[in-house]
């Protein structure tokens, strides 16, 4: 009784290998519509996104980095400048300028779900970067901010502004949504979806099929086994003709 409860608990791989080989088909066309799934959403339903990005050399014009202590202090400097960067007063003022020079209009919040703020790893240089629907948006607010921000950093530290490394430019290649990496996932989920609809109804299935079944299922021996072939009932019929 062991023995039959075990049988019944235990997938036999080889069996469900030869499911899903025996369907392949239908594992390729969920493929296929998977991808163009993805594609058709990509393109129509998702905005693409453009991103520019301005860049500030910490250390301004007037400091001197003959020193190690100079270079150390540049360094320590960046985290500051990440979080000032993002700071209320740097916001307002890059706000004023969006709306003298270029008559754009935005919020604080707007600002920040736009900007993110890093510093390329082992230098001084700040890396200002904006998102936005709008290529030209994008490349306005990066500039403004990082001319917001070395103003801000000039008045906190009495000194220079920080250097402009590279002022942000209008991009004509959208950062998101990847097409390729949409379509790969679209034809993965599809992929999926199949094997595991053709899984769960291999796994369900409790008809039997072969004299194993019988074995396994009913615990009684097989007496006879009548084996299918192609074409048997067209030969019978061309042998009465």
């Amino acid at each position: 009784m062991k023995e039959n409860m075990y049988d019944e608990d235990t997938i036999d791989l080889l069996e469900l290998a030869r499911v899903l080989l025996k369907k392949w088909w239908l594992i390729l066309l969920s493929a296929v519509f998977g991808g163009a799934l993805a594609l058709l959403v990509t393109i129509t339903m998702i905005n693409p996104q453009y991103q520019s990005n301005a860049m500030l050399y910490i250390l301004s014009k007037t400091t001197t980095v003959t020193s190690l202590a100079d270079l150390q202090l540049g360094s320590e400097l960046t985290a500051d400048f990440e979080v000032i960067a993002k700071s209320k007063p740097v916001l307002d003022s890059a706000i004023e300028k969006l709306k003298t020079e270029s008559d754009k209009k935005f919020t604080r919040d707007e600002l920040n779900q736009m900007l993110s703020v890093s510093n390329k790893s082992d230098t001084r240089i700040l890396v200002i970067s904006a998102t936005s629907t709008d290529p030209t948006d994008a490349s306005l607010v990066a500039n403004a901010v990082a001319e917001a921000t070395a103003e801000q950093m000039a008045y906190i530290m009495k000194s220079d502004e920080p250097t402009t490394v590279e002022k942000a430019e209008v991009e004509s290649t959208p950062v998101s949504p990847s097409l390729k990496k949409n379509l790969l996932m679209g034809i993965l989920a599809g992929m999926v979806l199949a094997c595991g609809v053709l899984v769960v109804g291999y796994l369900m299935n409790d008809t039997i099929n072969t004299e194993d079944d019988i074995k396994r299922y009913l615990d009684a021996p097989t007496l006879i086994i009548i084996p299918a072939e192609k074409g048997l009932a067209k030969k019978e019929k061309r042998r009465r003709k």
